[in-house]
């Protein structure tokens, strides 16, 4: 084993460690592009390179985030100054990992539902990613709620994938990040959100379980219980916290360090809000985190727009969005905050 089980606890629990979450810039090349479009730029190496950049060269952001989830190409690129990106994370004590998945495909005969891909020579890759500084990994799984969606069927493939990925990704020494994401598309209740996210969570640790994944080097990444965003009725700040809680703590065994969550569309202040009112309803049996990719990125790409002499104002944007999330980690976010800023 390339990590003792003791090394992926320990990772584990840094990446959750307190007022600190975790950054994803593991946008795939469709995701990235259709962020561009939204400002107008290309999607080119060159232009994903310096939006990355600005990111990760913001001064301070090591006070709020613990860990970079990156795509396979930005973990290969370095800085303008030659520095390979993870070496870039690392220094500043954040620690660099990578989205292994290869995206959800159709499962035949069930419309409207996908399993993700990307088990085959996931051990070879597992290694490789290790030799190039990674030290945790990704994998999305998605699950549609519709009409007669989602199968039990559904639940149950992409339970063993994410149980499968988690598996090979501790055997190599990673600390796999398992994200099964209820989509908040659809005009669904909460109600129903609730009820899909329970059998979700709960088939995959029946799976985790069968596949002897080691759960205390693990991090859950799961969606909030919203109402779909079609529905009339939209669940308020508490009830979602309220909702999302129950619904973990009735399928998350404590031995998991902690719960990530995924942002999945929400708006940047709204995904803030929900995960502070979380956090005041403690203390949890795990560390209660954030994985976002969209909430904390938005303001700052829409600031930046491609170019080199909004750097800094974009930078103390996304520093601002990444120091809201951390004083959420701890109950202690306002709306104040948001103006004083």
């Amino acid at each position: 084993m390339a990590m003792s089980k003791q090394e992926l606890e320990a990772t584990a629990q840094a990446m959750v460690a307190k007022g600190k979450g975790i950054l994803a810039a593991d946008e795939s090349m469709g995701t990235i592009k259709r962020r561009f479009d939204s400002i107008k730029i290309e999607s080119n190496e060159n232009n994903r390179r310096a939006y990355r950049e600005m990111l990760f060269t913001t001064r301070g952001i090591e006070e709020a985030i613990s860990g970079v989830i990156l795509f396979d190409e930005t973990l290969r690129t370095a800085a303008s100054d030659g520095t390979p990106f993870p070496q870039v994370l690392s220094k500043k004590g954040i620690i660099p990992g990578i989205k292994v998945d290869k995206g959800p495909v159709e499962i035949p005969f069930f419309p409207g539902e996908t399993v993700t891909e990307g088990l085959d020579g996931l051990r070879g890759r597992v290694k490789e990613y290790r030799e190039l500084g990674a030290k945790f990994a990704k994998w999305r799984a998605v699950i549609s709620i519709g009409a007669a969606i989602p199968t039990e069927n559904c639940l149950v493939q992409n339970a063993h994938a994410l149980a499968r990925y988690a598996a090979l990704c501790q055997e190599g020494g990673l600390v796999p990040i398992v994200e099964p994401e209820v989509l908040l598309d659809g005009d669904h209740t909460v109600e129903r959100c609730e009820e899909v996210t329970e059998a979700t969570l709960r088939l995959t640790f029946a799976a985790l379980l069968e596949q002897r994944v080691h759960l205390e080097g693990m991090i859950l990444k799961p969606s909030m219980v919203v109402s779909g965003k079609d529905n009339a009725r939209q669940a308020g700040v508490a009830e979602v916290a309220e909702r999302t809680l129950r619904c973990l703590k009735r399928t998350v065994p404590a031995a998991v360090p902690g719960i990530a969550f995924l942002s999945g569309g929400q708006s940047a202040v709204s995904a803030t809000e929900h995960l502070n009112a979380m956090n005041s309803m403690g203390p949890h049996p795990w560390q209660v985190s954030f994985s976002y990719a969209r909430a904390l990125q938005d303001p700052a790409l829409k600031a930046w727009k491609g170019e080199a002499a909004n750097v800094a104002a974009a930078q103390k944007i996304f520093y601002h969005r990444a120091k809201m999330n951390s004083a959420a980690r701890s109950g202690s976010y306002t709306k104040q905050m948001e103006e004083a800023a």
